[in-house]
Parts: structure tokens; C-alpha cells; sequence
């Protein structure tokens, strides 16, 4: 496994396991799938309602709690008060059944974000979670979130696949510090992804699939991704990335499918924020 190192030297995997979609029944079974196949870090969030059978899968497997890397995700209704925030937190430790998070996100730009980064700050300063960072942050709100807080936050895990590829937001956030994470990294098939003849002819020369080529275009770019899959073998070969490189010439060639928008919403439509402020988790 290769690895990067966030701002406060939190070494991190570039490649992990999501579980954003996966039923909460089929959940235990998918993680403890990816845990066998060698996957350390897990990607859950409040929303998804799959926290606890995460956690049971953790337990099971007998994995020492040191070689893991758990993050999951602080949603919007939880924002407002410190103690808000941190009865959140404790919740998400007790469905996970953990004494810590490695990364701690918080999930959406919306509601009281100060008060909700500021508690963020206390849980990392106390030790309860070794990093803390953000999701969905455009450049201007992440910015401004660095700019009047005292930490920098370590990650911002934002829709990055070929088709939105966020080079620049990329550039942008290697000069302040914080670790891009993919969502979203095979477009969920979107555009034909997996039958793109430039992908599927890069897979062709290498004996891969070109869901393996996508995510080795993202791991060479130093870009943490977190596939998700519930079928054993296609997490197998998800995994199995670190044996290749692409060229120059390959990753160049890649940078010409990004269309420059999102393909899933934009967090800058009024009906968008409406929704997500609305919407109640668990």
C-alpha cells in the first residue's frame, strides 16, 4: 500500500474502501470482503446509515485497531453547538465501536460551519481523532475556513473522477496543505465511463480493466480514492493498482475527458442547499 502524509504528519492510505450505497444488511459482509483483501482504509458517514455494521465488521475481523484508518462524517443537523457536535461524535464512536476516529470530516458546507469546525478542533486537540477535515468544500469556502480557524483542515474529499478531474483545485489546495480524496472517482459509470474507448484502450495495453486504470490515474496524482464495490473479486481487482504506471503521455491523454462541472449537483443551486439543510440523518 502506498500512503500520504497529511499536515500534521498523519500517515494516510491513497487507496481505501467506501461504503456510500451499500444497504446497511450487506454492509458488514462487504467490509469484512475488503478488510480480507487488504483494504485499511474505510470511508463511512452519518448518512449513509451503514455506521454500525462497519463497526461490527472492524471487530470481527481481529485487525489491530493501529493498522486501521477509520473515517467517517458529521452532517449538517449536527453542526450548531460544540456539544452538539461532539454528542454527534459520541454517537458515531459508539455505533463504530471505537476510542477514536483517524479522520473526522465534516460533510457539507452548510449550517453552522464555524461552530462545527471549532468542535472538530477541540476532538482532534484532545485526541479523539487523529485528523479532521472537510467534504464538498469549494475553493472559496475552504479558503475562508483556513483563513479564521486555527487548524488547516487535513483533507477535503470532493467529486474527482476523469470527467471533473479539479487539477487546479488540486494546486490550489497542495499550496495550503490539504489532501484531496476522491468521491465519486468512477463517475458512478456516468458518460460511459467504463466504456470510454480512451480509458478502455489504456486498459488494453496494460491487461487491466479500466476501472483499474481510473484509479491508478487517480493514486499517480497523489489523489486518496475510495472505491466501493460489493463483490469480493472486483474489490480484489480494485485493489490491485500499484503494479502499473501510466505514462506521461497516458496521463495527459486522460486530462483531456474533464469537462470542468460536476456530474451528480452543484452545491451553488439554491434548491441543492435547501434540500441538504432540510434533510435529517439517523
Amino acid at each position: 500500500m502506498q500512503y500520504v502524509t497529511l499536515n500534521n504528519g498523519v500517515r494516510m492510505p491513497v487507496l481505501g474502501f467506501g461504503v456510500y450505497q451499500i444497504p446497511a444488511e450487506q454492509t458488514e459482509r462487504a467490509v469484512t470482503d475488503a478488510l480480507a483483501v487488504g483494504y485499511r482504509l474505510l470511508d463511512t458517514a452519518a448518512a449513509y446509515g451503514n455506521e454500525e455494521a462497519v463497526g461490527r465488521a472492524i471487530r470481527k475481523s481481529g485487525i489491530p485497531r493501529e493498522e486501521l484508518f477509520v473515517t467517517t462524517k458529521l452532517w449538517v443537523q449536527d453542526a450548531p453547538a460544540e456539544d452538539t457536535t461532539r454528542r454527534a461524535f459520541e454517537a458515531f464512536l459508539t455505533r463504530l465501536g471505537l476510542d477514536h476516529l483517524d479522520l473526522y470530516l465534516m460533510h457539507q458546507p452548510f449550517g453552522d460551519v464555524y461552530g462545527q469546525w471549532r468542535a472538530m478542533e477541540a476532538l482532534h486537540r484532545e485526541g479523539l481523532t487523529r485528523a479532521i477535515g472537510v467534504a464538498n468544500f469549494y475553493p472559496d469556502r475552504l479558503i475562508d475556513l483556513i483563513l479564521n480557524n486555527e487548524i488547516t483542515p487535513q483533507v477535503n474529499q470532493i467529486e474527482t473522477h476523469p470527467f471533473f478531474q479539479r487539477a487546479d483545485y488540486q494546486d490550489l489546495m497542495r499550496e495550503r496543505d490539504v489532501q484531496i480524496q476522491s468521491w465519486g472517482g468512477f463517475a458512478e459509470g456516468k458518460n460511459d465511463l467504463f466504456t470510454n474507448p480512451l480509458l478502455a484502450g489504456i486498459s488494453e495495453q496494460y491487461g487491466k480493466s479500466v476501472a483499474q486504470v481510473v484509479l491508478r490515474w487517480l493514486t499517480q496524482r497523489g489523489v486518496v480514492a475510495i472505491p466501493k464495490s460489493v463483490r469480493a473479486e472486483r474489490m480484489a481487482e480494485n485493489f490491485d493498482v500499484f503494479d502499473f504506471v501510466l505514462t506521461d503521455e497516458q496521463m495527459a491523454s486522460i486530462a483531456t475527458l474533464d469537462t470542468g462541472g460536476t456530474l451528480f449537483f452543484d452545491h451553488h443551486d439554491p434548491a441543492m442547499v435547501d434540500w441538504l439543510a432540510q434533510r435529517r440523518v439517523g
